[in-house]
């Protein structure tokens, strides 16, 4: 079946989003022919997105097939120390930056997201919305690149805290702190209101994937 979704966005994206929305999950396989049957494509884009990933480590080789990349330990621990700074830079110089227009953006999306406390999926993408915008409201494009990249890294984690009990609530009071910060021009308060945010959600994933692993015993 066709994604008609091919006809605005190219296979990279639609490959990426796939992995970011947790449909091909670390380890699994992807296909070439099986890619560009679903997108609607020629296999040629469907391979050179492929290849685009393996070289951005989105994608690794398992023998000669080409399978979803995992986070180990080290790397979790590394992703979530850069992803910290450069989301706290980020929301530091949306204070100093945003216009009003952004911040009502940022409060619209705060006052929308409160009917989706209890859908995690819902709330998992309404949350990378909302670091978009404040990824975008820094107005600085090489922070904004960096910060694609690191989220692109984010998608290779197989389901996100926010599914933990009570995180969807938390989430919102937290993103509550950071936009007040941003509304009142407090940059120090606005980067530290984003890496206690950050850090909280490490903590989290941290004690979820070790409650993972005491099952798998």
């Amino acid at each position: 079946m066709q994604d008609r979704r091919a006809g605005q966005k190219d296979a990279y994206d639609l490959i990426l989003e796939a992995i970011d929305e947790h449909i091909y999950v670390p380890g699994d396989r992807l296909v070439e022919s099986e890619l560009a049957e679903r997108l609607g494509v020629s296999r040629t884009p469907v391979r050179e997105a492929l290849q685009r990933l393996e070289t951005q480590s989105i994608l690794t080789r398992d023998g000669r097939s080409l399978i979803v990349a995992s986070l180990d330990h080290t790397q979790l621990s590394e992703l979530y120390v850069v992803r910290g700074e450069l989301e706290g830079l980020a929301a530091r110089l949306a204070a100093r930056h945003a216009t009003p227009e952004e911040v009502r953006v940022l409060r619209d999306m705060l006052d929308a997201d409160k009917a989706l406390i209890n859908d995690p999926d819902a709330m998992s993408r309404a949350n990378r919305r909302f670091h978009k915008q404040i990824h975008l409201a820094s107005h600085n494009r090489f922070l904004v690149q960096q910060l694609d990249l690191v989220h692109r890294s984010m998608a290779l984690l197989a389901s996100t805290s926010i599914r933990a009990d009570g995180r969807g609530i938390d989430t919102l009071n937290e993103h509550e702190a950071i936009v007040t910060a941003i509304e009142k021009g407090d940059g120090q308060a606005a980067y530290e209101a984003l890496c206690d945010h950050i850090s909280t959600a490490y903590e989290i994933r941290l004690r979820l994937d070790a409650e993972k692993a005491d099952l798998g015993r």
